[in-house]
């Protein structure tokens, strides 16, 4: 959420991760019939965006309140998915569809702890139920990506005294330190090749995207400037990574090629655009803008920055965190 992304670098601020209307259909084109009278294929359908958002209300007693939402590709339908007295963040589809990962304070809150005094990361049946404590730990572990073949979750923790990348199964079991240096890193983003792990660090002074092999090795840096660039995320066809990045004095969101080439900002709103994330097919990016420190909305563009379109409308509540479902 906005009032995080300034202030990363930092334990605190990796912790702050986790703590943080007009709707306008996108409707494909009809399938058309050329000369000849060979049939050109319609267009994939979009499915759901799953999101965050505190549209509930403010629970009393805590900060925020955030649950876990879908709504369909164009903003409509909105359906909640959790309701609880703690905080959800970081909604992440498997590969097929059938289990969400996420943050959540809940242990903290249900064991009368301080509100930000423990985050883990948590599966889901797709509809909400069957919810399970993979970290159970008392570190900080946030910001699941699962790989593409669903068998594996890679995340960050603090176990180690600073935030590291780890991989577990996706029983959370056999966890693996990945990145295993003194800096601080943070949203790991798998590549649906499976090949690598795209994440950000600080270990040259301030925070940049990396890329590494799924292993861990051929650790390399992608960005190079004096700004935040954070919050990966790949192209469908692993070509490209969309991020987030400072060096314009604001969030935007960016485009380069997956070896770090080939930059374009996409984004140039005053408010400040945050974690992107493709549409199955790689045609759309869904975003959230932060109108203010009270009111994000989740936003849709088409992969070149162009046809921005505003999805949800709730102010003065939050929505944030979006990402489609394969």
């Amino acid at each position: 959420m906005k009032r995080q992304t300034k202030l990363l670098g930092s334990i605190g601020v990796l912790a702050a991760l986790m703590a943080f209307g007009l709707i306008v259909g996108f409707t494909g084109e009809m399938a058309g019939k050329p000369a000849g009278g060979a049939m050109t294929p319609p267009p994939l359908a979009l499915g759901p965006i799953i999101f965050v958002s505190n549209r509930l209300g403010i629970i009393s007693g805590t900060p925020n309140g955030n649950d876990i939402w879908t709504m369909n590709a164009n903003g409509t339908n909105p359906v909640a998915l959790t309701d609880n007295d703690w905080a959800e963040y970081e909604p992440q589809w498997n590969p097929f569809g059938t289990k969400i990962a996420f943050t959540s304070n809940r242990e903290a809150v249900l064991q009368g702890l301080s509100f930000d005094a423990n985050w883990d990361v948590y599966t889901m049946d797709a509809g909400g139920s069957g919810v399970t404590n993979l970290t159970n730990s008392p570190s900080y572990d946030f910001g699941s990506t699962w790989s593409p073949d669903g068998s594996k979750i890679a995340f960050a923790t603090d176990r180690d005294g600073n935030f590291e990348i780890y991989v577990m199964d996706q029983f959370g079991g056999n966890l693996i330190n990945l990145t295993n240096n003194s800096a601080n890193e943070g949203h790991p983003a798998w590549s649906p090749d499976g090949s690598k792990i795209a994440f950000f660090s600080n270990r040259n002074g301030n925070d940049e995207i990396y890329v590494m092999n799924a292993d861990g090795s051929g650790q390399t840096r992608l960005t190079n400037n004096s700004a935040i660039d954070y919050l990966p995320n790949w192209s469908p066809d692993s070509t490209k990574i969309a991020f987030t990045s400072y060096r314009t004095g604001n969030g935007d969101i960016y485009l380069m090629n997956a070896n770090g080439s080939g930059l374009k900002r996409l984004t140039k709103d005053s408010d400040g655009e945050y974690e992107p994330a493709w549409s199955p097919d790689g045609t759309k990016i869904v975003y959230y803008r932060g109108h203010d420190v009270a009111n994000h909305e989740i936003y849709i563009m088409r992969a070149d920055g162009k046809q921005q379109v505003r999805l949800t409308n709730n102010y003065p509540f939050l929505d944030a965190d979006p990402t489609w479902k394969p």
